[in-house]
């Protein structure tokens, strides 16, 4: 029997198989899982419908896939539908992921000091009312004893240069997990975040995450970096009954990098390349 046998839920944000969500994903209807899955709507005028030809390329063929549904989070009706097919298509569902961040590659890319007006409105907006919109949404067809995972980062808590105005957002997501626990909490609803270490992913890119997996692997206390598979474990442990009495916390998942309080081995590296 797998720790999903007879669960039903929801995931959100997967982009290709480099998602996080994705690893979540698929680790989860690899144990028996069912899901249905919201993703970013194409344009009107894409006929190649690139968006939904992705996700049905990952999905095509797995018996845990219930359906396919686009949502833009910044679109009420658009949320409501998708919790409509929820309860058409899965009835009260047990888990859910949001895994939905943006900002405009100048805001992002820019130093936060030169962020936009509308561009900070914007990856507010996405990045982490999405969450409170779709919590809110789903209170019908959740579960008493459901479990609601967002994915976060580091950057929230401390200063990543090159994340910039992510990391703000990041840290009102962090903010927003901990409200929502309250919130749901008599129903035995619980709300945590993952925080992932670098990965090679769309967002990662977008944020520079080739810069920071050396440093990772040379301060990490483990001396590496995660992979998907340890994030898929890890999301799924998180979303299943296995961690039924945590709630309003942030996992760090990153070979133990947030712990540390100096370079660490890196800097015995520096040492000795300064000696030679």
């Amino acid at each position: 029997m797998g720790m999903f046998d007879g669960k039903k839920g929801l995931i959100t944000g997967v982009f290709n198989k480099q998602s996080i969500a994705w690893a979540i994903a698929e680790r989860i209807m690899e144990e028996g899982g069912s899901c249905g899955f919201s993703y970013m709507p194409d344009k009107a005028d894409d006929a190649r419908q690139k968006n939904l030809n992705r996700i049905q390329k990952l999905t095509d063929g797995n018996p845990g896939v219930v359906f396919l549904q686009p949502m833009d989070a910044t679109n009420d009706e658009h949320i409501a539908t998708v919790m409509d097919r929820c309860k058409s298509d899965l009835g009260q569902i047990d888990f859910l992921l949001h895994s939905i961040a943006f900002a405009l590659p100048e805001d992002l890319k820019g130093d936060t000091i030169a962020t936009s007006r509308e561009g900070f409105k914007l990856a507010m907006e996405i990045s982490v009312f999405s969450l409170i919109a779709i919590a809110h949404a789903a209170q019908p067809v959740l579960s008493d004893g459901a479990t609601i995972l967002t994915l976060t980062y580091f950057g929230g808590e401390k200063t990543v240069p090159g994340y910039n105005v992510m990391g703000v957002c990041k840290a009102a997501l962090d903010s927003v997990t901990k409200y929502l626990a309250h919130d749901l909490g008599p129903r035995g609803i619980r709300v945590n975040a993952l925080s992932a270490g670098p990965l090679q992913t769309i967002s990662g890119r977008g944020a520079g995450v080739e810069d920071m997996l050396g440093l990772y692997e040379a301060m990490a206390p483990l001396g590496r970096n995660i992979t998907h598979e340890e994030a898929g474990k890890s999301g799924c442990f998180l979303l299943s009954d296995m961690s039924s009495g945590i709630t309003g916390e942030i996992l760090h998942l990153d070979g133990g990098y947030n712990a540390m309080g100096s370079p660490g081995r890196l800097l015995d590296r520096i040492q000795a390349a300064q000696a030679s």
